[in-house]
């Protein structure tokens, strides 16, 4: 890593931190405004997730929708295109998955592994959708994806309440899974599923910076005109990132499903995809800092919980944190003079460096 970028990721990691800190102290007035009992309250938030050995196997348990949905969105913002369909990808994902768990009989170890394919597989060719109607007519795709994500609820309500609910149950519900398609679990209720997105992890950011087609979705993300000019096909590019954000989001939400329940019932989005936006945030698109993020996330869903059962806050807090994130990592002047510091310090040192080699040259 060259010197610029080392300054760069140095500088991201201490803005992040400041921002994290910041959101976090506005969490604080809240619960010190709110709660009757606010010293409990902020050590149930902060200090009980790492209670036991069971709470910290939790927050790895919640990390692991949220790195496909993460490294989605990372994949599609580092091309620019703010694509919001990882939400509706997660469901679709899911509830293709299911039913191949339940109506297709396979070996063990195989039929998992082929049930989240298919679900990851759909979700990318959904997502052909909105990227061909933004490169063919010029359609915004925050709006389409936005409404392809109620347009994918609504569909799979329909099938699971016309055609695949299990009528014998007193909830809506699909019939139980075939004990085959299960994903084992790591320990408690953390399943296989946090190995896969971590080598998902290495392989995208192998992708994004090892690859032309990587490359070539960040040149587009820097500069669409330059790109165009240059003899890239940006359109391309465009369909190219989409359908691998959908087969991200998709994946994560089959293993969300087949690790963590025994029937499909989701009749709601999940949230994983619009969480997958803060984490890329947190991330600066930079798909190696999505687990950091993605544990953050789900440390803080954890004591958000702790704190919900245990005190008098509700578990909303988690949404003012969240907010709060989003407002100061969108203030791009936010420590602007640090980081003006930073730069003028290295270009000193480096001109000390220059001075000193040509007195020993000469």
């Amino acid at each position: 890593m060259n010197s610029d970028r080392m300054l760069e990721l140095k500088f991201s990691l201490l803005r992040g931190a400041v921002a994290i800190l910041i959101s976090i102290g506005v969490a604080a007035i809240f619960i010190f405004t709110v709660s009757e009992t606010p010293w409990d309250a902020l050590y149930q938030l902060i200090i009980s997730p790492f209670g036991n050995t069971r709470q910290m196997w939790n927050i790895l348990e919640r990390m692991i929708p949220l790195l496909f949905t993460g490294l989605a969105v990372c994949v599609m913002f580092s091309a620019k295109q703010f694509n919001l369909a990882a939400e509706g990808c997660v469901m679709l994902g899911a509830f293709v998955s299911a039913l191949i768990a339940i109506y297709v009989s396979m070996p063990m170890g195989i039929h998992p592994v082929v049930a989240i394919l298919a679900g990851a597989i759909v979700c990318g060719l959904v997502m052909l959708i909105p990227s061909l109607l933004q490169t063919k007519f010029g359609a915004s795709v925050l709006v389409s994806t936005l409404m392809l994500n109620f347009i994918i609820q609504f569909v799979i309500q329909y099938f699971l309440v016309h055609v695949f609910a299990d009528r014998t149950q007193g909830a809506l519900m699909t019939e139980r899974f075939q004990p085959t398609a299960i994903i084992p679990f790591i320990r408690f209720e953390t399943n296989w599923g946090l190995a896969v997105g971590l080598v998902m992890v290495v392989l995208v950011s192998l992708f994004l910076y090892r690859t032309r087609w990587g490359y070539a979705i960040r040149m587009v993300g820097l500069n669409k005109e330059f790109s165009a000019y240059s003899g890239m096909k940006v359109a391309g590019v465009i369909i190219l990132c989409q359908v691998i954000g959908g087969l991200l989001a998709g994946m994560g939400g089959g293993i969300e499903m087949l690790g963590y329940f025994d029937r499909f019932r989701w009749r709601l989005l999940p949230g994983y995809g619009w969480n997958g936006i803060t984490i890329a945030i947190l991330a600066k698109n930079n798909p190696i800092l999505v687990p950091f993020a993605a544990f953050f996330l789900a440390y803080l869903s954890r004591g958000s919980m702790n704190m919900a059962i245990r005190t008098d806050m509700p578990f909303e807090m988690l949404e003012i944190i969240q907010a709060a994130i989003f407002l100061f990592f969108a203030a791009e002047h936010l420590m602007a003079k640090t980081r003006q510091k930073m730069v003028v310090k290295k270009a000193k040192q480096e001109m000390q460096s220059a001075a000193k080699g040509v007195d020993e040259t000469c």
